[in-house]
């Protein structure tokens, strides 16, 4: 492969793509495909061959279309219109062209879940099929690994990542330009690249969808990676429970082996970059660096005390990057238009854009992308639609278990990493749980307990017995039955895990009950003094009046 024969594969398929009229893209991952999406692709290809179209029409499988409450979702490419909730019987029409059956179930690019999107991270959803790598190609991929190998040194690579601002998007946002310069300095001749797509925050499908609709974008950034910090060798971590994912990304490995842009010698140059798959059984706490890397060693996936931290220590004792898929994702966009126009995009502090998972209770949930520093408001009521009727927002959970609720009243703080944190939340990988006046707060916190509680590892007694403690108390106070004392203990467990665990799981383990405790405190006091719910949603034990007024 080199420059030349690149153009030449997107230059033939742009000629194959211009010879129809039409190109109906099928969302192809998880969601539409739970909601019937095969079915759908299944019928409008046998309509195709049934209306002797296949010279007119072509039906091909693409990525996230974002409004996955609406699924199985399509784009008609010949008139930029998405259609939702998709049968199998409205394929005839749908190969006809005939848009008129369709009211009410199409959406146009000035939609509002459309129009206050920026759309870098997924602009090939929608666009390209994610299993054919001339399509990747097409839309322009690869040039910005091919400009790394060929025009660039790796300290000029880093240079632009840094120039960019790129911060990582695995949650806690540290600058991905330092830790490249990290682990480019090591004087080891040996360094490895590690992408960690083990997602397992409920409620978030972020990378997930990113693999399962764009995996070249993703290998790209690896590569790339592995030019500028001097690494042969990189590894993208998976959970099992994403079969779908790990299905796409290992073929989009052995279709960019098959075209020399992986392996040895790439772009015809000195430059060689493997890939492989490390697939986890599922524990959240491998989502943990250290414990990532001891899974895919071979060890039992439990984290270990640092430092030293991976850019000086990591795989196999070698200096190892780590960075999750959306930040590699970023990485062939910064290469190809400069670190300085990608920090012009989002806030000075926080560039970019951001893919939010946004579920609960509003009208329209999905995948949405935006400019990081976005107010809330803008995503949960102009993208979202706002809260069903007859209900009113009252708070969001980002972050998943190792975050904070954002309450009404900062409906209209910026969506970035600093202002999350002044408030006690954080933007974690890009979960955004919604919540409207019929949630309780002290149940929320008890959910994500739970969630702790049983993904702890038990390694350090902190967070292995400290979450079952804690877990217990918000249980009672569930049921009307823990004393105020109790809240008072849950405060101190709470800072006692913050102090003592051993790795993030534990640490951050408490946010959720401290962020409800210091903006719902009447909740949690309504659940003590009065034995009641006002949300009206847990199911409390009853209780004599004269055990109310004591």
């Amino acid at each position: 492969m080199n420059s030349e024969s690149l153009h030449a594969i997107a230059a033939a398929e742009h000629e194959r793509q211009a010879r129809f009229k039409d190109r109906i893209m099928c969302c192809t991952v998880a969601g539409c495909l739970s909601a019937g999406g095969a079915a759908v692709r299944a019928a409008l290809e046998r309509e195709v061959q049934s209306q002797d179209k296949a010279n007119e029409v072509e039906v091909r499988g693409t990525g996230c279309l974002g409004l996955c409450c609406r699924g199985p979702l399509l784009r008609s490419a010949a008139s930029d219109t998405v259609f939702v909730e998709v049968t199998p019987d409205d394929a005839p029409a749908l190969i006809r062209g005939e848009q008129t059956a369709f009211e009410g179930r199409t959406m146009k690019p000035d939609h509002p879940f459309y129009a206050g999107q920026r759309r870098m991270i997924l602009a090939n959803s929608g666009q390209a099929d994610p299993e054919r790598i001339e399509e990747y190609i097409a839309r322009g991929g690869y040039r910005s690994l091919l400009r790394a190998v060929t025009e660039l040194e790796p300290e000029e690579i880093i240079a632009e990542v840094k120039e960019s601002g790129l911060r990582g998007r695995g949650g806690a946002g540290y600058p991905a330009g330092l830790k490249w310069e990290l682990v480019a300095r090591n004087p080891s001749p040996v360094r490895y690249v590690v992408c960690n797509a083990d997602e397992g925050d409920p409620g978030a499908f972020m990378n997930r969808s990113v693999l399962e609709g764009d995996p070249h974008r993703v290998l790209e950034g690896m590569a790339i990676a592995g030019r500028a910090v001097g690494a042969q060798q990189g590894y993208i971590y998976a959970r099992g429970e994403s079969p779908l994912a790990v299905e796409r990304v290992k073929t989009a490995i052995d279709q960019a082996r098959r075209e020399g842009l992986l392996g040895g010698r790439v772009f015809d140059t000195s430059f060689q970059f493997q890939i492989d798959v490390r697939i986890g059984a599922g524990a959240y706490v491998c989502g943990e660096e250290t414990a990532l890397l001891n899974s895919i060693e071979g060890k039992r996936g439990q984290p270990v005390p640092r430092p030293p931290y991976p850019p000086e220590s990591g795989l196999w004792g070698r200096p190892t990057l780590i960075n999750n898929v959306e930040t590699f994702a970023n990485i062939p966009i910064i290469l190809e238009h400069g670190g300085e126009w990608f920090a012009s995009v989002g806030v000075r502090t926080s560039p970019g854009t951001k893919v939010f998972a946004v579920a609960g209770r509003t009208v329209r949930t999905g995948l949405v992308e935006v400019p990081i520093g976005t107010p809330l408001r803008t995503i949960l009521f102009d993208l979202g639609g706002g809260v069903p009727e007859g209900y009113e927002f009252k708070a969001a959970q980002t972050g998943g278990p190792a975050g904070g609720c954002i309450p009404s009243q900062y409906l209209d703080l910026p969506m970035d990493y600093d202002s999350l944190s002044r408030i006690g939340a954080m933007m974690g990988s890009g979960g955004l749980i919604v919540m409207d006046t019929s949630s309780c707060m002290v149940d929320l916190a008890r959910f994500f307990m739970e969630f702790c509680m049983d993904e702890s590892c038990g390694k350090c007694i902190p967070c292995r017995a400290g979450t079952v403690q804690m877990h217990g108390i918000l249980s009672r106070l569930t049921r009307g039955e823990a004393h105020e004392a109790e809240v008072a203990l849950l405060e101190e467990l709470s800072g006692l895990l913050k102090e003592t665990s051993l790795c993030g799981l534990g640490l951050a383990a408490p946010n959720p009950v401290l962020s409800t405790l210091r903006h719902f405190r009447s909740e949690y006091e309504a659940h003590v003094r009065e034995h009641r719910c006002p949300a009206g949603h847990c199911r409390m034990a009853p209780v004599e009046a004269a055990e109310v007024m004591a």
